[in-house]
Order: C-alpha cells, then structure tokens, then sequence
C-alpha cells in the first residue's frame, strides 16, 4: 500500500512537472500554503485562544527550571566572591610578612626571632622562597577568580534581563489573550444577535392600514358635515291673523297704530273714488 502511495505520488508530480514545467514546484508550493491557510482558517477563533493559553502554560516548565538555574547560579558567584575576598586578605597578611622577612634578611643577622623562635638566616631565606613562589601563585589565582567572577555576573545579569523579557512578554500574552477572549464573545454575540430575523414588512403593512383607515374616517367625517339639510320645522303656532296695522305696530315697536289706521282709511277712500271700468 505505502509502495503504491509513493508510485502514485512520483507519477503525479511527473505529470505536474510535464504540465508546467519548471513551474511545477512554484505551483505545488503554492498549493501546500493555500491548504495550510484554508485549514489554519477553518479552527474555530475560540478553539486556537485557548491552544495559544496552552503554549503559555507550556513555558512554565521552562521558567521554573530558569529561575532554578539562576538562583543557583547566584549563590556560586557569592561563594565565589566570598573566596575572592578571603584570598586577597590572606595575600595582603602574605605581603607584609613577605616584606617583614625581606628585612629581617638585610640586616644581616644571623638568627631572626619569630614567635619566640630562633631561626638562622639561611632557614628564613629558604622559607621566604618558598613563601614568595606561593604568593605569586596566589596572585595568579586570584587574577584568574576575578576574571571568572566578573564573567559569570555578566552572563547572571544576561540570564536575570533574559528571564524578566521573558515574563513580561508572558504577561503581554496573557493580556493579549485576554483581550482576544473579550473580542471573541462580542463578535460571538454579534453573531447570534444577526441570526435573529423580524419580519418589518407586516408591521409596515399594518401601521399603513391604520393609516388608510384614519384617512378614510376623516374624509367620510367632512362629508357629512358638508351636506347636512336642516329638515322643516313644524309650525307650533297658528298664523298671525288680525289688522294688519296691529301687526305692523308690533313688529316696528315705534310707531302708533292709530297713524297706521288714518292711512287704510285714505287709501281705501281713494280706492273707491276710481271710475268703475277704469283700469289700474
């Protein structure tokens, strides 16, 4: 089965490289990247937050052992400083005996006295050789110390800046991701608050029919106002009958009836006096 895979695979990038030419590899890595690209896009964003929190909780392992190296590292180079200091007194107390015996030596003396014992002078120059080869190499050592020491508070001070980067941008992931986290759930709610759908169409329809129906009361309402016909009144009284002058005097008020009588009469009067057959 694996053989055929691979008889499979050779065939298909002889024909790719038959299609295409020198092409081919420029075609076939753009394929790859194209596929890395459309799977990376298909992880769900909430599925690779928390795959980045998991490569920071990763790193734990790997600050605790740091901080552990450091910290050992730190109590080597203040035993190392510590022995530095106790080597340099030693060769400064070294020094003035050195210098005490040298002239002890050029007073010419035969014996010297030291802490109460005698010693001839060819034993003290023996012994000051011998004192000062060590001292040299003493000095040498502590040269060598200083060096050392010097080195490994430059590569401590290197570790401690490394380390302190190190958390820091741990600590601007975690923020990070928190952020990221934050923006997550409100593109998420944003999500599900698009998935609801109202219909506005049936309320729009709805407050228009209201509207119509508003309109249509106030037009028939102005109708009917316009063609109101006042219906006949029925008569509760009689006519008025009587003399005519009476009613005329009621009626103005102001005048006296018996002005009104005179008038009758001399009309009727001139009535009378036409001839009969003469018209009017």
């Amino acid at each position: 089965m694996f053989k055929k895979a691979i008889v499979g695979g050779a065939i298909g990038l002889i024909s790719m490289g038959m299609l295409f030419g020198r092409d081919a590899v420029s075609y076939v890595s753009s394929s790859v990247g194209w596929v890395q690209d459309s799977v990376k896009n298909s992880v769900p964003v909430k599925l690779q937050i928390e795959r980045a929190r998991k490569m920071i909780d990763d790193l734990e392992p790997e600050v605790y052992r740091n901080k552990a190296l450091i910290v050992n590292e730190e109590v080597s180079v203040e035993r190392l400083a510590k022995r530095i200091d106790g080597l340099e007194s030693k060769q400064a107390s070294e020094k003035d005996n050195l210098v005490r015996m040298t002239s002890d030596l050029n007073t010419g003396d035969s014996h010297i006295y030291y802490a109460g014992h005698r010693y001839t002078a060819a034993q003290v120059q023996t012994d000051l050789e011998s004192r000062f080869e060590r001292f040299k190499t003493n000095d040498e050592m502590l040269a060598s110390l200083h060096k050392t020491l010097h080195s490994r508070q430059k590569s401590l001070a290197a570790a401690k800046d490394k380390l302190s980067s190190m958390l820091a941008k741990r600590a601007q992931l975690l923020a990070d991701i928190a952020k990221l986290e934050a923006q997550e759930k409100m593109v998420e709610v944003a999500k599900n608050t698009s998935e609801f759908k109202f219909d506005d169409s049936k309320l729009a329809r709805t407050m228009q029919l209201v509207q119509d129906i508003q309109t249509r009361l106030e037009v028939d309402e102005r109708m009917l106002e316009s063609e109101v016909n006042f219906p006949v009144e029925i008569p509760v009284s009689e006519p008025a009958t009587g003399n005519i002058s009476e009613r005329i005097a009621e009626y103005f008020g102001n005048q006296d009836a018996d002005d009104v009588q005179v008038a009758e009469e001399s009309d009727a009067d001139a009535v009378a006096e036409l001839p009969v057959g003469a018209s009017l």
